[in-house]
């Protein structure tokens, strides 16, 4: 069986979904969906039909994601040690949350994106494939290509870090009240405010989320200082054209 293009088509709603909730951003999103259409229709001579177009869809876009963000990040952060954190606290007999908190939070999309990019990658993706685009369990497992028991252990954890995410995020919505943009949307335009690219309007708001934010300025003020490191780092007898 070959995949066809309007089998892929028909799925595109479901991939920009999937996409945005890996990436958090749109141009990332698109950009994502466009890079998993292309391998796709390359590959769309070994699709099988032993899964159904949209399994088969998504783990294409799944190992797309997680292989550019190892290569962007290795060994960054340990996602076993964070899960197994969260499943610690949760053990704890004396652990809960703020259920009113946390669901009112959670009914915000722009809160609910916020907190599932706080998600390690395999936690994050699990969650979205089986609570967002209806995946079973084995339907995921397919995708990220682990075990049925593995992938149930995912989708569980992955709940379990998005509830304590959304309710740690009380004390940080009180701290940027008034300020403007999130702060993922923040930082995914240093770079650009770095390069004097960004517009006036969004320079702006990007300098009053800055002034406001109890915890962007430290990543910006790291990100400024280990740039200019990297620059010292260059011989300066060297001639790069």
């Amino acid at each position: 069986m070959t995949l066809r293009d309007e089998q892929v088509v028909a799925e595109l709603p479901g991939l920009l979904r999937y996409a945005l909730a890996l990436t958090r951003n749109p141009e990332a999103a698109e950009d994502l969906v466009q890079d998993t259409v292309v391998k796709a229709l390359e590959r769309g001579g070994q699709f099988r039909g032993e899964a159904s177009v949209a399994t088969w869809l998504h783990r294409v876009m799944y190992h797309r994601f997680v292989d550019g963000a190892r290569r962007r990040t290795p060994d960054l952060v340990d996602d076993e040690a964070l899960a197994e954190a969260v499943e610690e606290a949760w053990r704890d007999d004396a652990y809960t949350v703020d259920a009113q908190v946390v669901l009112e939070r959670a009914e915000t999309r722009d809160e609910l994106y916020d907190a599932l990019v706080r998600l390690p990658v395999d936690y994050r993706s699990a969650v979205v494939l089986h609570d967002v685009e209806g995946l079973t369990a084995a339907a995921v497992a397919e995708v990220q290509q682990v075990s049925l028991p593995a992938a149930k252990q995912r989708i569980r954890r992955g709940r379990a870090m998005l509830v304590s995410a959304l309710a740690r995020g009380v004390e940080r919505r009180a701290a940027l009240a008034g300020v403007p943009l999130n702060c993922w949307d923040a930082r995914s335009r240093i770079d650009d405010y770095l390069a004097d690219e960004l517009p006036v309007r969004d320079r702006t708001m990007l300098e009053k989320h800055l002034e406001g934010c109890p915890t962007c300025p430290a990543l910006y003020a790291s990100i400024v200082g280990v740039t200019g490191a990297l620059g010292s780092l260059r011989d300066p007898d060297s001639v790069i054209p």
